[in-house]
């Protein structure tokens, strides 16, 4: 990370000298604390996932990137390694029960149960509530719903034996206030909120705790699936307050602060990572 000033951008790594109104202050990096331990990221191929994948490395977190697309997996452990990060990956579809099962055996045969659980899978189809079949809903329930509660119910009882977990789950803006033509990812990213607000408060005396961030208009692929063409997602950014789409490292800023020791006393939260979008007090 760096220290950007008026007329500098400094490392952050060593120790800073900041002139504030005449007085020389020192900075010193936060560390946040989790050096050594493991974390698994699913979802983690492109966007906001690869970009959390990156900035847990970054602080010393082995990381067990997941994704379906072992090819696209491989290219991304080898691109972490390159920049001296502690990587590894195993391919799964987090919506089908036994693959997580799976997954989480394998996991344990490496000695690589995770301290750290990233919750984070692809947006459900577009559509609107009146459209909605049987079919839509089943194949977004598990794809969205039962694919948090599989992962955290699997990574629980490892983080309870050692008494320190953090899972954090990657929901969207939609939890606080719904998006036109996003029916499935409306409802059912509203009922991960619930039972993780639950469980959090069901483990918070393990050590363990459950949040999620909540990302807002942010430049990845999936908002590409909103937008007719690039003009018309440059034109839309131009209404939102900060006047631009926000970036995967800045949802993955959020992410990985609450994986950290330091957000130990932070549990059952949703924080909303949206340039200002949303309007509301709660």
């Amino acid at each position: 990370m760096l220290l950007k000033t008026k007329n500098s951008v400094l490392p952050n790594k060593a120790l800073l000298k900041v002139c504030l109104l005449g007085t020389w202050v020192i900075l010193k990096p936060m560390d946040l604390h989790i050096a050594g331990k493991t974390a698994l990221v699913t979802g983690a191929s492109q966007g906001i996932g690869l970009a959390i994948a990156q900035g847990l490395a970054a602080e010393g977190v082995h990381v067990v990137v997941n994704g379906r697309n072992e090819s696209t997996l491989s290219q991304v452990v080898a691109d972490l390694k390159s920049k001296g990060a502690k990587a590894s990956f195993i391919a799964a579809d987090v919506s089908v029960a036994a693959e997580v099962n799976e997954l989480f055996q394998t996991l344990a045969e490496r000695n690589r149960l995770p301290d750290i659980l990233i919750i984070n899978a692809g947006g459900p189809p577009r559509g609107k509530a009146v459209d909605l079949s049987d079919e839509l809903l089943d194949g977004a329930y598990q794809l969205t719903f039962m694919s948090a509660v599989r992962l955290a119910r699997a990574a629980l009882p490892h983080m309870q034996h050692q008494g320190w977990g953090r899972m954090v789950a990657i929901t969207s803006l939609s939890v606080k206030q719904p998006v036109m033509n996003l029916a499935l990812s409306n409802s059912l990213r509203a009922g991960v909120t619930g039972y993780l607000k639950t469980l959090a408060t069901e483990i918070i005396a393990d050590g363990i705790t459950v949040n999620a961030v909540g990302p807002g208009y942010t430049d990845t692929e999936r908002l590409n699936e909103l937008f007719a063409d690039e003009a018309a997602k440059a034109r839309f950014s131009q209404d939102l307050p900060a006047k631009r789409l926000g970036t995967p490292e800045e949802v993955a800023a959020a992410a990985v602060f609450l994986a950290s020791e330091q957000a130990a006393y932070i549990t059952g939260q949703t924080i909303i990572v949206d340039g200002g979008f949303i309007k509301g007090l709660f």
